[in-house]
């Protein structure tokens, strides 16, 4: 709580430990603490102590190297509090583990009480070495997936920033939109009203009754209209905002830029990322074994008339010609688009078309064709 002149009145009465002035004789001194001990002293002792370089603590019994730029203000008014919130602080910057990282619900859960028992031994000061001994450990060992976890973090933090953001822009839109809505109806009900007057004023008895519809048409019709307006006004903002909760969505995830999850050692129950083995270079040839390709099947025949015949013919097998080959090679060549021609080929359809051949007449020439020069 602060007093008039700005000075904080927990501060009034405390004497500093090392020159031993007060704030009832300098009420412009400002007390400052550090994070390694909490003890409090005055700002001129810091700068008179601690300028040229580390030195020791200054109060009596405390043994421990303070450095001037850890000095900050107090923030809160019990000491006890502010070393909690600090302590809180630093452990959960090094467990910063994330529920997707672990295996159950009950895993992560464990990891939460932990964490929590941690910083409870470190608040209540039992068993400090050893558990400040762990911390660091843990820390070394697992420093990628820290600094990932912190990445995330800032992200979500800077997303959730930004989303904010948009929210309060879309209301204050909203405000003026509506603002200058309700001028406008105002004006227009106002000329409405006075031109409704002219003509009552105007007319006869007799036509005040038709007038009156008439205006009460005019008014639900413009009703009507301003309502679908908003509703498409509405549709269009919650359309908008979808498409940027979409693009300010989450990029990172732990388990794509973590690598591979070992046993952390301190925490238990952490899922194993598997890391994907390296593709083989693909060999579209498949080391040239005939018959053995991954993007087709090679069958022991296929239907053809011209084909049937050369299986009993002696004289093309008495050479070695085998048909086994014949269909590996042809099948090669169409899957791997070897010899393909389309301009050629469109020019030999619409020639056998315009000299009325059919397609299985065409096909039976091709492999004619093809056995002879492999034959010759």
């Amino acid at each position: 709580m602060a007093s008039k002149n700005g000075i904080d009145r927990r501060d009034e009465d405390e004497v500093c430990p090392v020159c031993k002035s007060s704030r009832y004789l300098n009420p412009n001194m400002r007390f400052l603490i550090n994070p390694e001990c909490y003890h409090k002293m005055c700002e001129s002792c810091v700068d008179r102590i601690f300028s040229s370089g580390p030195a020791s603590c200054p109060v009596a019994g405390c043994r421990k190297t303070l450095r001037k730029n850890r000095f900050r203000q107090q923030t809160f008014e019990d000491i006890g509090v502010e070393r909690e919130v600090d302590i809180r602080r630093r452990v959960m910057h090094i467990l910063n583990r994330r529920e997707d990282e672990f295996d159950s619900k009950r895993n992560y859960d464990d990891f939460l009480e932990q964490r929590e028992d941690i910083i409870t031994n470190l608040v209540s000061r039992i068993d400090v070495a050893k558990t400040e001994a762990q911390l660091q450990k843990y820390a070394q060992e697992n420093m990628q997936s820290i600094r990932v976890n912190q990445a995330l973090e800032e992200q979500e933090a800077s997303s959730f920033q930004k989303r904010m953001t948009l929210e309060q822009e879309e209301a204050r839109v909203r405000r003026q939109a509506a603002r200058a809505e309700y001028e406008s109806e105002r004006r227009e009900m106002q000329a409405t009203r006075e031109d409704f007057l002219v003509r009552l004023a105007s007319g006869s008895a007799a036509d005040a009754a038709a007038i009156a519809r008439e205006e009460h048409k005019v008014q639900l019709k413009k009703s009507s209209a301003r309502r679908s307006e908003e509703d498409r006004i509405r549709q269009k903002q919650a359309a908008l905002r979808g498409t940027e909760t979409k693009r300010m969505g989450t990029s990172l995830t732990t388990a794509d830029t973590a690598g591979p999850a070992a046993d952390a050692g301190l925490i238990k129950g952490l899922r194993k990322i598997k890391t994907p083995e390296p593709e083989k270079p693909y060999d579209p040839f498949m080391g040239l074994v005939p018959g053995k390709r991954d993007y087709y099947t090679q069958q022991e025949s296929y239907p053809s008339t011209y084909l049937d015949k050369l299986r009993t013919n002696t004289a093309a097998l008495a050479g070695g010609y085998d048909l086994q080959e014949y269909y590996s090679r042809t099948l090669l060549e169409a899957f791997a688009g070897l010899g393909c021609f389309v301009q050629e080929e469109v020019a030999q359809r619409d020639a056998m078309s315009s000299l009325g051949l059919s397609k299985s007449t065409a096909t039976e020439g091709a492999a004619m064709a093809a056995v002879d020069e492999n034959i010759a």
